[in-house]
Formats: structure tokens, sequence, C-alpha cells
């Protein structure tokens, strides 16, 4: 990790986390969010939606961290066209975007590595996350054909999380009952804890992976993985 590294989404949560991490190690971080700047100290405004706010980037880059996502949780029977449209918008066009935007910028990189963050609901069927896990597992098919195309000069990983303690998540765990009900549904009886998943990502970004790519990682508690006893 020599070059820049681009965190889209550094602002809050896990992506505030991964660039926290990534300054403490001494990396240099560009930090990039709609609005929530997180004290980085190259940083630029940018939302994924609107590929005018993207910012020119001159240096290679080793690594790419896109962590914007959404927590859309509606019975099927509400959803309508526009409620699928915007999460692919978020989760799917947005990274394609990005990766367009500094595919050159990683080209120059002499090893680079991107994640991007998927869902649990993705490989798990779970109710009223149809929009959501319909788009992320469209990106976690998007990471894998990236992998193959752009071996083996850019790696290309997804991390796909269970409920985590971000404030994405804050209203599912706002009360005593739904912190418990929510740990209770894992096996190990927790919700994410961002730092950890954060580690994953930076131990992607690393020399340490260097041979891995077109992966998947549950991080989950052990969530659809495991039946507890």
């Amino acid at each position: 990790m020599n070059d820049d590294i681009l965190v889209v989404g550094c602002g809050t949560g896990i992506g505030q986390e991964v660039t926290t991490q990534l300054e403490g190690m001494g990396k240099k971080v560009i930090g990039t969010s709609r609005s929530e700047r997180n004290n980085v100290a190259n940083f630029y405004t940018l939302d994924v939606l609107d590929p005018s706010s993207f910012p020119d980037l001159q240096n290679p880059l080793s690594g790419i961290v896109y962590c914007p996502g959404s927590i859309t949780l509606k019975p099927f029977r509400s959803l309508k066209d526009e409620d699928f449209l915007k999460e692919f918008e978020l989760n799917l066009l947005g990274f394609v975007r990005v990766i367009r935007k500094y595919l050159p910028n990683l080209l120059e990189a002499t090893d680079a590595s991107v994640v991007s963050f998927s869902t649990v609901a993705a490989q798990l069927g779970l109710p009223y996350h149809t929009s959501i896990a319909a788009s992320k597992g469209a990106m976690e098919s998007l990471i894998k054909s990236l992998a193959a195309e752009f071996a083996p000069k850019i790696r290309f990983n997804g991390i796909a999380p269970s409920l985590t303690d971000t404030p994405l998540a804050k209203s599912l765990l706002d009360s005593e009952t739904k912190r418990k009900t929510s740990e209770d549904r894992h096996p190990l009886k927790q919700v994410g804890n961002p730092k950890d998943i954060a580690s994953l990502a930076i131990w992607l970004l690393s020399e340490s992976s260097k041979f891995t790519t077109g992966q998947i990682f549950g991080i989950n508690g052990g969530l659809g993985n495991i039946r507890p006893n």
C-alpha cells in the first residue's frame, strides 16, 4: 500500500473506521463523502449518484474502498420500481462509476486492490430485504467479473457483513430490546463491530492478501453459516 488509497464514504460507520485505521498506519488516504469530512487531510465532496462531482485524481491508487450503502427494510408488496432503482443506483451503479473513473489510477499502481461492501442478505434469504439484497447480489457478481477481467493487475474482493453497529443501523439498535433481539439472531450473540469489519478491509488492501481475489467474505457472527447448539 505505497500509493494513495481512496475511501468512498469515509464520513461515518465502517468507512470512517477504515479511514482511521489506514491513517493510523501512516497511509495516504483520499477520503470522499457527500457531507461528513471526518477530519481527513485529503478530502473531496463526492456523491456517487452524481458523476459530475467526481474529482480528478493524478496519483496512482493502490486501493479503493467503496462504502456507500443503505438499509431498506420493506415488505415486497410495498416496494415500487423506484425503490429498486434507487438501491441499484447507490449500490451497483455508484460502484461502477467509481471504478470506471479511477481505473487508470488503479492500473498505474504496482499492486492494486478494490474492496466493496455487500450484505449477508445477498446470499441468505431474509424477509423485507428484497431491494437491497437484489442490488448487493448484483454487486457481488460484478466483483467476481471484474476480478477475472483485471487479474493479475487489480484484485477485487467484497465483504458481506450482517447487522453492524453504525449510524446507518441506528433505528434497528436504538433500544435494549431491539439490540438483544438482533444479537440473539447471531450464533455469536452479538452484532457487527465496525472496527472488526474495517480490519478485514485493511487486510484485503494489504500485501498479506496478494493471493486473494474474486472473493466475498462473510463477516456475520455465524448468521447463515452455522446452527448454534
